[in-house]
């Protein structure tokens, strides 16, 4: 189980890499999936919009992209693309710390490769749920 940050073009803020890891393969096993690949490419709003145009054909910033890359749906490969310039904006937005939004992110990210989906209402908030779940047990705190 290979889970991979990586920095493009971004100065990169990831505390305690390995028990993020860890925490990130504790939940893929919570939501019963197996885990075999999962790539962080953390980058700038710009970098995020050409692969929002170009795999996604959408003209918007936004936060995250995530692809599931592999062919077996019982382990899950993926990549997930996050802006930092988003990340940014959005604590602020949010009044929340940049550490706390980050992992929110990368948690949904993962959340995704889950099989959770945002597009509704209900699944928009059933995914939050999740994501505070998370945050919580990741910083053993009270949302």
């Amino acid at each position: 189980m290979a889970i991979n940050f990586t920095a493009h073009e971004v100065k990169l803020k990831l505390k305690n890499r390995n028990k993020l890891k860890t925490f990130i393969r504790e939940l893929f096993a919570r939501e019963g999936q197996g885990l075999k690949n999962l790539h962080y490419v953390f980058c700038s709003d710009e970098y995020l919009l050409q692969i929002n145009q170009e795999f996604l054909r959408h003209d918007t910033l936004t936060d995250i992209v995530t692809f599931e890359l592999g062919e077996d749906p019982e382990v899950i490969e993926g990549e997930i693309y996050i802006s930092i310039d988003r990340v940014e904006e959005n604590a602020k937005k949010f009044q929340v710390t940049e550490e706390q939004e980050l992992h929110r992110v990368i948690f949904h990210g993962a959340l995704h490769l889950c099989g959770y989906k945002d597009k509704s209402k209900e699944q928009s908030a059933k995914m939050r749920a999740k994501e505070n779940e998370a945050i919580e047990m990741y910083f053993d705190i009270k949302i």
